[in-house]
């Protein structure tokens, strides 16, 4: 366990996590074991404790001012990390990536104009779309039989032009498929999205959670796309600091950052936790080899899946993790005549993300399982799914 030793498992039952302890409202049972909600099992780096410990100790929780300090923080990590400067003038806050996903889909588009994504995908977007009144158009990822997805640029444009699409939300790396997109990738669908007029809102949320052999590129450094792009981040998935509730909205050009201004003020509502931007420093300042570590952990969880499946459900298709801490597995071979939500809950004894969630139907035989815990419970996961055997 040396190359974790940065890392501690911690059992979260009865600690009012959503993932562990909200499994009777969510499935309709207590005895299953969790791998869904995306955080992870593991407390953490230590520098954040400190860091948290400190403030806490001085015990005053007056009106909180944004440090120069933590924006400092957050751009060397970006520009170490990513290879991507970004002026301290850009940036703007938010309680959350999704809030500010609803936010910037209100400021960008009108009641019931088309707002794309591309699925199978993180269904909070689409709940944004629906939510605020908008027309979803989805345009769907290609996949090979290796499970390994890419863009259908060419449906994609054709969509946008026939449906007049005003927006679309990318995410990357990709959730739920773990693709990293590649930087021709990314700017080859940018100058679709610029060529046609459409604002473009990028996810980066699991940018620092990348495999090896890959290399995540941020999407507003592949060119000029500043007049249609506003990208969204977090240190949430990378740190595991989801209840801190803080996000980055990075918007280099002055018109749409004057939007996002004018949309935050009528909401009043500009950033996020104190708790947070304290949290976040620290994690930027001290928490990179408690990352690297916890990327190797991610990675040969994976392996244990994939090796696990490759021995009890041989059919089983895993999509190669290229970022993301989130297996997407295809058990059409397995489950195409049965029902998967209740299959996995009922014979597996799994809580997971189930595969029409992120759209519909079209998915309904795969299931997204959360690599960000113990090895063993990743041993668990393919025990249990080795049950689909003896039906």
């Amino acid at each position: 366990m040396e190359r974790y030793s940065l890392l501690k498992y911690k059992d979260r039952r009865n600690t009012n996590s959503v993932k562990w302890d909200d499994l009777e409202e969510k499935f309709g049972r207590t005895d299953l074991l969790p791998a869904w909600v995306a955080d992870m099992d593991i407390e953490a780096p230590e520098c954040v404790r400190e860091a948290l410990t400190e403030y806490v100790n001085y015990n005053v929780y007056g009106y909180y001012s944004i440090p120069e300090s933590f924006t400092d923080s957050f751009i060397q990590w970006m520009k170490e990390r990513h290879g991507y400067e970004i002026n301290p003038l850009w940036i703007r806050y938010s309680p959350g990536v999704v809030p500010a996903i609803y936010w910037i889909i209100q400021m960008l588009t009108e009641i019931e104009d088309s707002v794309a994504l591309m699925s199978p995908v993180y269904y909070p977007f689409a709940n944004a779309i629906r939510d605020t009144s908008r027309t979803l158009v989805d345009v769907p990822l290609l996949k090979d039989e290796n499970g390994y997805y890419t863009m259908d640029l060419e449906n994609f444009e054709a969509t946008v032009q026939k449906k007049d699409v005003k927006l679309f939300i990318l995410c990357s790396p990709h959730n739920p498929v773990g693709r990293v997109w590649r930087e021709e990738e990314l700017r080859n669908l940018l100058d679709v999205c610029r060529r046609n007029g459409v604002y473009v809102i990028a996810d980066e949320i699991h940018h620092d959670l990348i495999m090896p052999g890959h290399r995540q590129i941020t999407a507003a450094a592949t060119g000029d796309y500043d007049s249609i792009l506003i990208t969204l981040t977090s240190a949430s998935k990378t740190f595991n600091l989801a209840s801190c509730q803080n996000a980055m909205a990075i918007i280099p050009n002055d018109a749409l950052r004057a939007k996002y201004d004018a949309m935050t003020r009528r909401i009043k509502t500009q950033s996020g936790s104190s708790f947070g931007y304290v949290a976040y420093e620290a994690a930027f300042r001290g928490g990179k080899e408690w990352l690297e570590q916890a990327i190797r952990l991610i990675y040969g969880n994976y392996r244990i899946l994939v090796k696990g499946l490759k021995q009890k459900l041989p059919e089983a298709v895993v999509s190669p993790l290229e970022g993301t801490y989130l297996a997407w597995v295809d058990l059409s071979a397995y489950l195409s005549e049965r029902d998967t939500e209740r299959t996995i809950r009922d014979v597996c004894n799994l809580a997971v993300d189930f595969g029409e969630w992120f759209g519909r139907n079209k998915y309904e035989n795969f299931i997204r399982v959360n690599l960000a815990t113990s090895p063993d419970n990743v041993r668990q996961i393919v025990a249990r799914l080795d049950r689909i055997n003896t039906l």
